[in-house]
């Protein structure tokens, strides 16, 4: 998981709620990929993480499969979306993915974290991923 924004826990332990959510890869929200829209919108919340795992192969409330295989014609391939924070904190983001619409999958179950850490960033340093060398 990624670190959260600031106002996130800083321990993060014990019973947890996991949030996922079944999106195409294709899906757009607020003209960004829709994944790309729901972490942003986690962070932005304060929630503990969130990250994004893309599919190989899968089909969903359309019955179309969608594969990464080289002969198929499909490039909108599954993604998922997952949070987990405490159970508060993860129903209280709920209204975020009502108000894109997401038309896909939620799902929310019950999890425990036995660990939550992170690298600590200094002022003025950025992270993986943020533009950092």
């Amino acid at each position: 998981m990624t670190a959260g924004a600031a106002g996130a826990s800083p321990r993060l332990g014990g019973p947890a709620l996991r949030l996922t959510v079944l999106v195409g890869e294709n899906d757009r929200g607020h003209h960004r990929p829709l994944y790309s829209e729901i972490v942003h919108r986690a962070r932005a919340a304060g929630l503990a993480g969130a990250s994004v795992f893309r599919g190989i192969e899968g089909f969903g409330a359309s019955s179309l499969v969608h594969t990464a295989r080289l002969l198929s014609l499909s490039e909108d391939l599954p993604v998922a979306v997952v949070i987990v924070d405490a159970e508060e904190r993860v129903r209280a983001f709920l209204p975020e993915l009502d108000g894109l619409a997401v038309a896909g999958l939620v799902t929310l179950e019950r999890c425990e974290v036995v660990r939550y850490a992170g690298q600590q960033v200094v002022a003025g340093e950025r992270g993986p991923g943020e533009g950092g060398a």
